[in-house]
């Protein structure tokens, strides 16, 4: 009983250790754009740079209200789900290239608007908050 007991909890600490070590997959330690990268870049149009691989980074962004922006998701070696991308507020839905940039214009949005988007699957996903 002492054995199965000691067993249970080595199991357990070593599979933590795994989840903990290879992290959530938000960080964006994978991806060729930082998860702390989420404030468009001003201008007329605003632009907006994206990664989609795995999921999209970073996951939230921030960008100016009432200018129109376009939204740069790239992909690299992208084969996943996250490449069906699908944003309803703006009737879009495609599948991006596995490798190259694709440029989604953005009409300007009101103040609090949230635009989300996600794969076609719904597993992944991200959000551009207007302020």
């Amino acid at each position: 009983m002492k054995g199965i007991t000691l067993s249970i909890i080595s199991a357990a600490v070593l599979i933590g250790g795994a989840i903990i070590l290879s992290g959530d997959g938000t960080s964006g330690a994978d991806s060729p754009i930082p998860a702390e990268q989420g404030i468009a870049t001003d201008g007329n149009p605003q632009i907006i740079d994206m990664s989609a691989r795995g999921g999209y980074w970073p996951r939230v962004v921030r960008a100016r209200a009432g200018v129109p922006a376009v939204l740069r998701m790239r992909t690299e070696a992208t084969f996943d789900c996250s490449s069906a991308l699908v944003i309803p507020s703006l009737r879009y839905r495609a599948n991006l290239p596995p490798s190259g940039v694709t440029e989604i214009q953005i009409p300007p949005q009101a103040v609090g608007t949230s635009l989300e988007g996600t794969c076609q699957m719904g597993m992944y996903s991200f959000a551009i908050n207007f302020e």
